[in-house]
């Protein structure tokens, strides 16, 4: 399993707490990331095209709004699977790090 872009984890960690639209999902990302990962329109609408195609994401559904379709989108269950996977790696390379930066005295938790 290859390893998975941040703007795809954090995507994907989005729609982890329910469906949304892709303009809460471009706030979210920007949220979890602490503002230093920012979406534009094209990157997110080409990323879930992307992962609809892998299976790791579905349209919910459509509401119309002002005249226009705003389309929410939900995790799959591969899509809860892969996140979890990746997140588990992600912890476990922060954890190594965490560990080795202790050994030095260069910080971390005690």
């Amino acid at each position: 399993m290859r390893q998975m872009q941040e703007p795809t984890f954090l995507i994907l960690t989005a729609l982890a707490a329910g469906p949304q639209h892709g303009y809460g999902v471009i706030t979210d990302v920007e949220r979890i990331s602490d503002g230093q990962v920012r979406l534009r329109a094209g990157t997110l609408y080409a990323a879930f095209d992307r992962l609809q195609a892998e299976g790791l994401i579905a349209e919910d559904r459509e509401e119309i709004v002002d005249g226009r379709v705003r389309r929410y989108y939900r995790l799959t269950g591969d899509g809860v699977t892969r996140l979890a996977a990746e997140a588990e790696r992600l912890r476990r390379h922060a954890a190594a790090a965490t560990q080795r930066l202790r050994v030095i005295g260069a910080g971390g938790p005690a």
